[in-house]
C-alpha cells in the first residue's frame, strides 16, 4: 500500500555514524586521542592513550581538551604516554612475529647433554622422535603421557 504523504521521513534527521570516537565534552567534535578514568578510591584522575573500545565510565578527550586537562584539589593526574601518531605495527613487532613464526616451523632441536653437545636423538620408525612420554603429534605441537601413570 502506497501513502500518500510520500515516503515516511524521521522526525529526528539521521547522520552517518563516524568510525572515529570523538572527544566527550559536550559541544566539542573533535577526535578523540586520549582516555581519562577516575580512580576514586586513591583520588587520582589518569589520561592515557585512546582505548580499544569506549567503556562506560571513561571520557574520550581531544588533543586539547586532554593537555587542558585539570583534577579537584587534593587529586591527582597522572598521565600516560599518549603517542603522537596513528599506531602502526613498529618493525620490532614485525621482527618478533616472523620470528615466532620460524620457530615454530623449525623441527624440534635435540636436548643438550652436560657438554653442551646436542644429544642424538632416537628416531622411531616413520621418522618421528622416539620419545616414551610422547603419545600423540599434531604439526609442533605433542600430546605426552602423565609422568605419575
Amino acid at each position: 500500500m502506497v501513502s500518500r504523504r510520500g515516503p515516511l521521513r524521521s522526525a529526528v534527521p539521521s547522520n552517518v555514524v563516524s568510525p572515529v570516537r570523538r572527544c566527550s565534552r559536550t559541544a566539542c567534535g573533535r577526535a578523540a586521542v586520549a582516555t581519562l578514568t577516575y580512580v576514586y578510591a586513591d583520588s587520582t584522575a589518569v589520561l592515557g592513550p585512546l582505548a580499544t573500545y569506549a567503556e562506560p565510565h571513561c571520557y574520550d578527550l581531544c588533543t586539547e581538551h586532554s593537555e587542558r586537562l585539570t583534577a579537584p584539589r587534593g587529586w591527582e593526574v597522572v598521565r600516560l604516554a599518549v603517542p603522537s601518531g596513528p599506531a602502526r605495527p613498529s618493525s620490532d613487532d614485525l621482527e618478533a612475529l616472523a620470528n615466532a613464526v620460524r620457530e615454530a616451523a623449525r623441527p624440534p632441536r635435540a636436548a643438550a647433554d652436560g657438554d653442551g653437545m646436542a644429544a642424538p636423538r632416537a628416531v622411531a620408525p616413520g621418522g618421528r622422535n622416539a620419545d616414551p612420554m610422547e603419545v600423540a603429534r599434531r604439526a609442533h605441537l605433542r600430546v605426552l603421557r602423565s609422568p605419575e601413570g
